[in-house]
């Protein structure tokens, strides 16, 4: 691939640091050394700490060394592709955000890569400016960011989530999420009792539209059920034909 499949440099933005100040940590996986090689560039613009790898086996040695924040990951790689790349690390335990990079614009594989635990997924020809915003939206969603609500507590009930710690509790039982189940919870907690369409949770959870593949929508609503209503009264109740809401357990 050339660089014509990217255009334009990100624009300086507020910087992110981890919670510790230190700079955030990203691994852009991709086989063709001028596109790693620019995607680093711009990343380091940002104040990122960036590592590389050019096959899927040396980027899971890379991402179990590094601990990164977010990763990069180009779908056809030389060796095994990334899905199988997140497959594994996803199996390790491994639960950092990717964004998902690859020529292939097919509905199917943005369902694919989602659905195997990817949280993002951009397109090649791509904007730098578009693909360093959606890792700052990774990023912000999983452990790096401190929300700037004076209140960070969202409360539904016996269930609480904290925006600053991205910690989620339900009867004081701690859940663990990923960056995109909590994004979700996030929203439905946020409008508490009201039916939020599918429609309007792929604007807000997803930034982008499917095409009609709604899917992806009951696939997470499946896991946050599992995870939050699990030997419990249910809190996230779907309305048939129209949406999803979380309410208090009556």
């Amino acid at each position: 691939m050339t660089t014509d499949s990217v255009s334009a440099a990100p624009s300086a933005g507020p910087r992110l640091r981890r919670a510790d100040g230190s700079p955030v940590r990203v691994v852009v996986v991709d086989d063709e050394p001028t596109l790693s090689d620019l995607l680093s560039m711009a990343l380091r613009y940002e104040g990122w700490e960036v590592r590389t790898a050019a096959e899927g086996r040396t980027a899971i040695s890379v991402i179990r060394e590094f601990q990164p924040d977010v990763v990069v990951l180009d779908v056809m790689l030389p060796d095994i592709d990334g899905l199988q790349v997140l497959k594994r690390l996803r199996a390790d335990g491994q639960d950092t955000p990717i964004l998902f990079l690859t020529a292939k614009d097919a509905l199917d594989d943005r369902i694919a890569g989602l659905t195997a635990g990817g949280d993002d997924y951009v397109t090649k020809p791509f904007s730098l400016e578009e693909l360093v915003a959606r890792l700052r939206g990774l990023i912000r969603r999983s452990t790096v960011v401190i929300a700037d609500s004076s209140d960070p507590l969202l409360r539904v009930g016996d269930l609480i989530l904290d925006e600053e710690s991205y910690e989620v509790r339900r009867d004081g039982r701690l859940i663990e999420l990923t960056a995109t189940e909590f994004e979700l919870l996030r929203f439905l907690m946020r409008n508490p009792r009201r039916v939020m369409s599918k429609a309007q949770i792929l604007d807000r959870v997803w930034s982008y539209d499917f095409g009609g593949r709604s899917s992806i929508v009951e696939i997470y609503i499946s896991y946050l059920r599992k995870k939050i209503d699990a030997g419990q009264s249910p809190m996230i109740h779907t309305v048939r034909g129209v949406g999803y809401l979380i309410k208090a357990a009556g």
